[in-house]
């Protein structure tokens, strides 16, 4: 019987603070080839890191019953993700063996998929693979789906994007830009702030962390209020952000990064602001817009393609990687898509 031997990232125990390496672990299982129907088994070729895990690997967070993607991740187990991999073995009739797939892999070498879990033959669109874990993925569905959806844009409205570099803010910007909206975006580096400036097409960004104040700050680069904040951070930028807001502006929250580690302060809002600015604020998922997703594949394909719209990712190498490059995504190390390629196309 043929085998493989594969290895995996996991944790050893929850992780309940900031992450570090020696939370982690590479485990090595050896996996058959010899799949059940309905079952498959995919070498993974790229996966996507993403801040949320975090959450996943707490002892308990309330985001674990929110929806099947977030459920707790169990210390030794493998860790699942999106990721885009070719199928080694298939007992689905809709696969065969070599065939292109993306969707819930794991931060490893090879997946075996069972029955019910989300996985689809991958048309790569002569686009490259790495764009289909990040711009066409969750990440891209994440910053269509939450500003046109939630944001509901008119032309000319002023919209700030905060982690404007990142897999999602990037894009988010972009989308408003291509819409008509002056767009204002944060980072942490100027190296980030240039590239949002002169590659993304952002009207003006600024480095949050040279800002002493972050509510005069945004009333600097926003004098007549902001209509629109998509906000990938929480914390001390989502007070700064509600506090500026025009009449009627509207809030989309996509992350919270800033408070995932439980060491900086959660966001006290200004509540009379909302109530008398008559504030929309509203969290959501990717997956609240699937009913989307062809027209986001569509709209993106399309922008990608005629360079309207550019995909920044950010590519580690092997799966000794993945701890490293998850950490970093607190440090704020990536610019664009965090991607780990696990091996080659």
């Amino acid at each position: 019987m043929e085998e493989v031997n594969n290895k995996f990232v996991s944790i050893k125990d929850h992780v309940n603070g900031s992450p570090n390496e020696s939370d982690f672990e590479i485990k090595t299982e050896t996996i058959s080839l010899s799949v059940r129907s309905k079952e498959v088994i995919v070498k993974n070729l790229y996966v996507s890191v993403d801040p949320y895990q975090l959450n996943r690997m707490k002892s308990h967070s309330s985001s674990q019953a929110a929806i099947s993607f977030a459920t707790a991740i169990t210390p030794g187990c493998a860790i699942d993700t999106y990721g885009v991999g070719r199928v080694v073995a298939s007992g689905r009739p809709d696969l065969a063996k070599d065939e292109l797939v993306v969707g819930l892999l794991t931060w490893g070498e090879y997946t075996l998929v069972e029955e019910g879990r989300l996985l689809n033959k991958l048309d790569p669109m002569r686009l490259p693979l790495p764009l289909h874990v990040g711009a066409l993925g969750f990440s891209g569905l994440s910053a269509y789906g939450g500003f046109f959806e939630i944001c509901k844009p008119k032309k000319g409205e002023s919209v700030f994007v905060s982690a404007a570099s990142g897999s999602v803010g990037s894009l988010v910007g972009q989308y408003a830009k291509l819409f008509g909206c002056r767009v204002i975006g944060c980072a942490g580096t100027q190296q980030k702030v240039d590239l949002l400036k002169e590659k993304l097409g952002f009207d003006d960004a600024f480095n949050y962390k040279d800002e002493t104040n972050l509510k005069s700050a945004l009333k600097r680069y926003f004098p007549e209020g902001i209509d629109i904040y998509f906000d990938n951070v929480g914390g001390e930028m989502l007070e700064a952000a509600v506090a500026n807001m025009n009449l009627f502006g509207r809030v989309a929250v996509c992350g919270a990064i800033s408070e995932y580690t439980g060491n900086q302060k959660r966001a006290a809002l200004e509540m009379l602001d909302v109530v008398y600015k008559r504030i929309t604020i509203q969290g959501f998922l990717a997956a609240d817009y699937i009913e989307r997703y062809a027209d986001f594949i569509s709209t993106t394909t399309d922008l990608l393609r005629s360079s309207k719209m550019q995909a920044l990712c950010d590519i580690s190498h092997g799966v000794e990687s993945v701890p490293c490059a998850f950490i970093g995504l607190f440090r704020g190390d990536n610019i664009g898509k965090k991607i780990v390629q696990i091996a080659d196309e």
